[in-house]
């Protein structure tokens, strides 16, 4: 992969850990090598998000093919981790075939594969993959995949399918640039609340904009011996590719209505199965899950911690508000 590619697409896809901004001084200086940590990883993106300029640093990570291999591995019974250490990707099996959660990207997506197949699932038998939202980072994968998920259906929402076309338009007659087909017949645009059933499980689709109008969350159950937790892919969290005030409002309705799936009375989430791992510290959590001894909670289980990266989501959103309404006002 070309850096320049990365480069010149990161500025519509950056997601940080959290929404706010952080001081211009506290530039990181300390080099990343391999996955982790998550608060480095998080110090770099920040300070991108505010200059504007992806750091040098950074920028070598990201397409450092190398410094992004993860090993996939187990998270719970049905579901596993197939993703590269700054983005995600969620393969969850059921009694009815797979069910995957994001593309990847460019050369990535090919790895992203080989490690559906290391964790002893046929491509073929994937059923449906469920796209968060419109960047590249998580939808560039789509033209690949298509040829190879011969049996998937491809579930996004219909803003969410417009931002990805828009996206990839902007790119074409430049360096690397990529496509985005327009969604099949058999594919899916899914509406806001809908359930969509694939075997024993059911997965639940909100439409959660903010980080882009089209960004969708997906809740589900997972499962680990005789446990069940509810778990959720939010779709999105930064605000890198804000139109004005209105988005960043649309942001904080989302982040509160999350909240109330979490604290729901009957179906409480306590797993966040997060797009991006150093955003809520899973690169040190999937750690801990190899090292875990028996009858100790799943680490990915953690309530608490998803309950406050929505606390500082918002706060940071209501600052990004008042300067999106500064800067309206003086237009």
């Amino acid at each position: 992969m070309h850096i320049k590619r990365l480069t010149a697409s990161a500025l519509c896809m950056l997601l940080a850990g959290t929404a706010g901004a952080a001081p211009l001084n506290s530039a990181p200086s300390v080099p990343l090598t391999g996955c982790g940590p998550s608060s480095t990883i998080n110090a770099y993106f920040d300070q991108f998000g505010n200059s504007g300029k992806m750091p040098t640093e950074l920028g070598r990570w990201l397409n450092d093919a190398k410094a992004q291999t993860v090993e996939p591995y187990q998270a719970f019974d049905n579901v596993y981790y197939v993703g590269l250490c700054w983005v995600s990707a969620w393969l969850i099996k059921t009694s009815d075939g797979a069910v995957l959660i994001d593309s990847l990207y460019g050369e990535f997506t090919d790895r992203l594969i080989e490690n559906i197949k290391h964790v002893g699932v046929d491509p073929a038998d994937i059923k449906m993959v469920l796209l968060t939202h419109g960047h590249f980072d998580h939808v560039g994968g789509f033209a690949k995949l298509k040829k190879v998920l011969t049996n998937a259906r491809f579930v996004m929402a219909e803003q969410g399918w417009k931002e990805e076309q828009e996206d990839a338009k902007k790119t074409q007659g430049k360096p690397n640039a990529w496509v985005m087909p327009a969604p099949a017949p058999n594919d899916l645009i899914v509406n806001d609340g809908e359930a969509i059933s694939m075997g024993d499980t059911t997965f639940y689709a909100y439409i959660t904009p903010g980080h882009t109008w089209g960004t969708t969350s997906y809740v589900m159950d997972v499962k680990e011996d005789k446990n069940t937790y509810r778990a959720i892919t939010i779709g999105g969290l930064g605000l890198n590719a804000i139109d004005g005030p209105e988005q960043v409002e649309a942001y904080l309705r989302s982040v509160d209505r999350i909240k109330r799936l979490v604290n729901d009375a009957q179906h409480p989430i306590s797993v966040h199965l997060t797009a991006h791992p150093f955003s809520n510290g899973l690169i040190e959590a999937s750690e801990r899950l190899k090292t875990r001894q028996p009858g100790q909670v799943n680490p990915l289980v953690d309530a608490e911690s998803l309950l406050e990266q929505l606390d500082a989501l918002r706060a940071g959103a209501v600052k990004r508000l008042e300067r999106e309404r500064v800067q309206m006002g003086s237009h």
